[in-house]
Order: C-alpha cells, then sequence, then structure tokens
C-alpha cells in the first residue's frame, strides 16, 4: 500500500533538513537499509536510509528545498499503484504523513478524541498490542522509529494508527503521555508543494528601516541555525571569565621547522597541530580542566578529544581530534588535514565533530593579536589563539626580538575556578616555550 514517506530525525537536536540530493530517482525500487537521499542537518550532511522496501513512486521535493522534521519527502509504494487519492490529499493539505515535532516544552501534544463508547459506562482504554506487519516486518515510519529509539520504546508493544497499521509519530507521543496509541485522525499540514520560500518574513505592523536599502537576504543554513542558538545558550548561561597571557613561541617556530625538515615531504605539521598537542598534554597534567557542566553535575574526562573550530562557507564546523595528549605530531597533522578538508566540502560525518571535551579556536593566521572565544557547551573552557608577532628587548644591554603569541582561555566559572584555569595556561606556556617536550 502506498504512503508517504516524512523527513526523519538524522541528528539529536534536528528540527528541518536541506535535501541536498537525492540518490534515487522516481520509479526506482529501495531495498530496506538503502540510501536515498542526502540531507543536511544542523550538525552534518547526513545519509537518509529508508528501512522499508518498495518503489519510489513520486518525489515530493526538489534537491536544495528546506524541510521541516516529518515533512513530506516521497511517496513509497508498490511498483505502478495508483497514488492519485495520496496526492489529492497532499494537494488539500490532509495527509497521514508525520507532523513536525517542534512544540513548546510546557505544552502537551494535542489530545485525541477517544471512540465512541458502546455502553453508558467507557472501557478503560485498551492496551498497546503489536502492530501490523508485512511478511512479519513492523510498518513504522522512519520519525517513529527515531523516536520509539530515543525514548527506549518497543514498536512491537505500539498500535499503528497510519495506512494500514502504519506506526506514525502520534502513535509513539500517546504512548510517551501514558495513553494507548491514537487512533487515526486527520491532520492539516501545508503539503511541500505549497510550502512558502524558506526567507524571512517582516511583519507587516513593525517597520523595518533596512528595508529601501538595496539588499540580499538569504536564510541560515541548518548548521547557522544551530551554531545561533547554541552560542546564545552559551554566552548567556554560562559565567564566562577570561584568561589572557602573551607566550614566547620563538623557540615553536624554530622546532616547527626542524619538524617539517624530517618529515622531507611526508607531509606538514602546522602551528595549530602543535597547538592541538600542546594544549592536550596540559589538559592531562591539569584533568581538573578537562570537564564539562552537565546541570546537576560536572563529568571529569578521563580521554582529551581536542574540537578545531573550523569556518566553512556554510557556518562554524568543529571536527574532533581524538585522544590528542597521546598521538604524534605526524598523526595529528594528517587528521587534521582530512578533517578539515571534509568539513570545509561538507563531506564530514557527524560522529567526527561530536565528542570533544575542549576546544581550540585560532584567528592568528588572519592577523587577528587576541579575541575572546565563546564557549563550546558543555565544555568548561575554549583556547583562543592570536598572532604572532615580533617583539624588541634588551638582551646583554642589545636591543634583540622575539616572537610572541597571544592566547585567552574562556572558561565556565561552574567548572574552572581563576586558579585552575591559571594553572592550564601556564602548562600551556610551558610547553609551547618548550617544545621539545611535544615530542616526548
Amino acid at each position: 500500500m502506498a504512503e508517504i514517506i516524512g523527513l526523519p530525525k538524522l541528528s539529536p537536536t534536528m528540527e528541518e533538513g536541506v535535501l541536498i540530493r537525492w540518490a534515487k530517482k522516481e520509479g526506482d525500487h529501495i531495498e530496506p537499509g538503502e540510501l536515498v537521499a542526502e540531507v543536511e542537518t544542523d550538525k552534518a550532511n547526513m545519509d537518509f536510509n529508508l528501512e522499508d522496501d518498495g518503489y519510489l513512486l513520486k518525489i515530493l521535493v526538489e534537491e536544495g528545498a528546506t524541510v521541516t522534521l516529518g515533512g513530506p519527502v516521497m511517496i513509497l509504494g508498490e511498483q505502478n499503484e495508483d497514488i492519485s487519492d495520496l496526492l489529492a490529499q497532499l494537494a488539500s493539505g490532509n495527509h497521514a504523513s508525520p507532523a513536525p515535532t517542534v512544540e513548546t516544552p510546557t505544552a502537551p501534544p494535542a489530545a485525541v478524541a477517544p471512540p465512541p463508547a458502546k455502553a453508558a459506562a467507557a472501557p478503560p482504554p485498551p492496551a498497546p498490542r503489536p502492530s501490523p506487519s508485512a511478511g512479519g516486518k513492523l510498518l513504522a515510519s522512519p520519525l517513529a522509529k527515531s523516536l520509539a529509539i530515543e525514548h527506549g520504546i518497543d514498536l512491537r508493544q505500539v498500535l499503528g494508527s497510519g495506512p494500514g497499521g502504519r506506526i506514525v509519530e502520534r502513535d509513539i507521543r500517546a504512548l510517551m503521555n501514558g495513553g494507548p496509541a491514537a487512533a487515526p485522525t486527520v491532520t492539516t499540514q501545508p503539503s511541500a508543494t505549497a510550502a512558502a520560500p524558506a526567507t524571512a518574513l517582516v511583519s507587516t505592523d513593525v517597520a523595518d528601516p533596512t528595508a529601501s536599502i538595496l539588499h540580499r537576504d538569504e536564510p541560515l543554513s541548518g548548521v547557522r541555525k544551530t551554531i545561533a542558538k547554541r552560542m546564545v545558550d552559551a554566552k548567556q548561561s554560562a559565567p564566562h571569565f577570561y584568561l589572557t597571557r602573551d607566550i614566547e613561541v620563538t623557540q615553536f617556530f624554530a622546532f616547527r621547522k626542524r619538524v617539517n625538515e624530517l618529515l622531507a615531504g611526508r607531509g606538514k605539521v602546522s602551528v595549530n597541530d602543535l597547538i592541538v598537542k600542546a594544549i592536550a598534554l596540559a589538559l592531562r597534567e591539569t584533568p581538573n580542566c578537562n570537564a564539562a557542566f552537565l546541570g546537576d553535575k560536572i563529568r571529569y574526562f578521563q580521554e582529551v578529544h581536542i574540537g578545531i573550530a573550523v569556518a566553512a562557507e556554510h557556518g562554524l564546523i568543529t571536527p574532533v581530534i581524538r585522544n590528542a595528549d597521546i598521538k604524534g605530531l605526524s598523526i595529528i597533522a594528517s587528521e587534521s588535514k582530512d578533517l578539515v578538508s571534509r568539513a570545509r566540502e561538507r563531506k564530514i560525518k557527524l560522529p567526527e565533530i561530536q565528542g570533544s571535551t575542549f576546544t581550540v579556536s585560532n584567528l592568528g593566521m588572519f592577523g587577528i593579536r587576541e579575541f575572546t572565544a565563546i564557549i563550546n557547551p558543555p565544555e568548561g573552557a575554549i583556547l583562543a589563539v592570536g598572532s604572532t608577532r615580533d617583539v624588541p628587548y634588551l638582551k646583554d644591554g642589545r636591543l634583540a626580538e622575539r616572537k610572541v603569541m597571544t592566547v585567552t582561555l574562556s572558561c565556565d566559572h561552574r567548572v574552572i575556578d581563576g586558579a585552575m584555569g591559571a594553572v592550564l595556561l601556564q602548562k600551556f606556556a610551558e610547553l609551547v616555550e618548550t617544545p621539545e617536550l611535544l615530542s616526548l
């Protein structure tokens, strides 16, 4: 039986996605687990794999379109099956595809009217029962499966209310709220073909003083939306304080030159690679700073995973160098080059940008002398690295020069105290000023 397939939840915080590329075309057969499309989420580009078997009868969303979570993207069914009724439902706005899951925290899901009672006294609600299946396989939408996994719900105990007994989002949410699976209802949702363009709208009763200026409006990408939300949350909720220090890097740059000469064409170690190694070793020596604030507790990590802030065209991405404290410089350099390249090309995978315990943001290559970075929650700190400059000083009565780099450590005061942060910065400075320690 043909059915409308909605956009599934491909990352934990996803609320919408941009359908970048269809891997299948209309008329193609889709086997369970096969790649259907590539979707840009709020985290990274993700594969949309379908767990159902059937034929792609209709593509409802063009490449490049933004779709809300659960919004209809395709129709799946038997080969040459008549889908005129489903197309009519989409055109009218009445369809059984899961609705977007954007809800206010205090508002419970809309109540579903119970079936009419056959006697004066209403019978108790029936217990959830296994959903109908085809060939012994449960029928469930991708969004319903994602919610079930997220909340530990056994799909075999859910009563499906979708077409042919298919389990849809409302069934999972009904069970989560203590009731049986929802009875089939008709919901009204805007169709994908009639969706408004993804552009920012200005309320007609609020004057826009810039409206008459020649301009170009560009919708936020999923990545930039996430950055905007997370950075506002981090700045408002985490009590930042800042520690700034000048570090002499004359020997540091000389050491880098010697390392690259030894590598002799087998890759190069960048300044940032050395900084990643230095801060990782410093965190190993000051483990109380390798921590995260988790509401009612502080989590102290026994592994050191360093996030590298990368400026990509579509937003700020933070690939992770795992166990950076125990990796050699050449390995860090190789991994960093690969991750940064794929982050900028939108080819990086979600696990590769998650799980950092500390982040480094380096703007020195842009000539920025010093800056303060916003902490990447829930981490306890972030290191902002500025440019290197030549500073004159007196040595043996003569004027000499030395190279100096300015770094600023942003700390979450709920996790790291001032003295603790100062010790971390001191350990980092010692490693940079005695760079031979980085190769031990």
